[in-house]
């Protein structure tokens, strides 16, 4: 048994036996008497300049950024709901808005994009939410449970404001629904025109 042992190692056949003239082959480590060749390293690395990645990196944010709000609406309806009132006479007077029925705490939504100007208690709608928009005009959402944004927030078409509720001088809950065209000082203007102006249709 010795004397195979002993043949083996000096065969070669040994798994730990050493190779003769390893040092004949340069760029080649041997091994239990097989070559493998031996990844040289590259003449010249890629020079990377970082301001030009991150130039690039930002167009890209910037392109998707554009894309995205291209794709977003510029109009909603504020509620979705059930039509139960429109703008103009009822019960001998003017109706300047429009009810729209929903189960309590439906969210209500920005119908388009501007800045809170006011959100809280208001005379008749218990609490309202009023939004200016870019053009001057101003739209108010009344009878809410509750409020989800306060004065100075910006809010986009879409963003929930608040939960529907049944506050102020209110027989159901619903969203009451108004447009000042102009801003506050201006005149009062049919929502539902107001809103298919937009694209949006109820």
């Amino acid at each position: 048994m010795g004397g195979l042992v002993a043949g083996l190692w000096e065969g070669g056949y040994g798994l730990t036996s050493p190779v003769a003239h390893a040092h004949e082959s340069p760029g080649v480590v041997p091994y239990a008497g097989a070559a493998v060749d031996v990844l040289a390293e590259p003449d010249a690395r890629p020079q990377i300049n970082q301001a030009e990645v991150t130039e690039r990196l930002d167009q890209l944010a910037a392109s998707r950024a554009a894309r995205e709000e291209a794709a977003r609406p510029k109009a909603v309806l504020p509620v979705k709901g059930r039509l139960t009132s429109s703008y103009g006479a009822r019960w001998g007077t003017t109706h300047y808005g429009l009810d729209i029925a929903a189960p309590m705490l439906t969210p209500e939504y920005a119908a388009a994009d501007g800045v809170v100007l006011r959100a809280g208690s208001a005379s008749g709608f218990g609490l309202a939410v009023y939004i200016l928009h870019d053009n001057g005009d101003v739209t108010v959402y009344g009878h809410m449970e509750k409020i989800l944004v306060q004065e100075g927030d910006y809010v986009a078409a879409g963003d929930t404001i608040a939960l529907l509720g049944n506050r102020g001088q209110s027989t159901g809950p619903h969203l009451h629904f108004e447009v000042f065209q102009g801003g506050l000082d201006g005149r009062r203007v049919d929502p539902r025109k107001w809103l298919a102006e937009r694209g949006v249709d109820i």
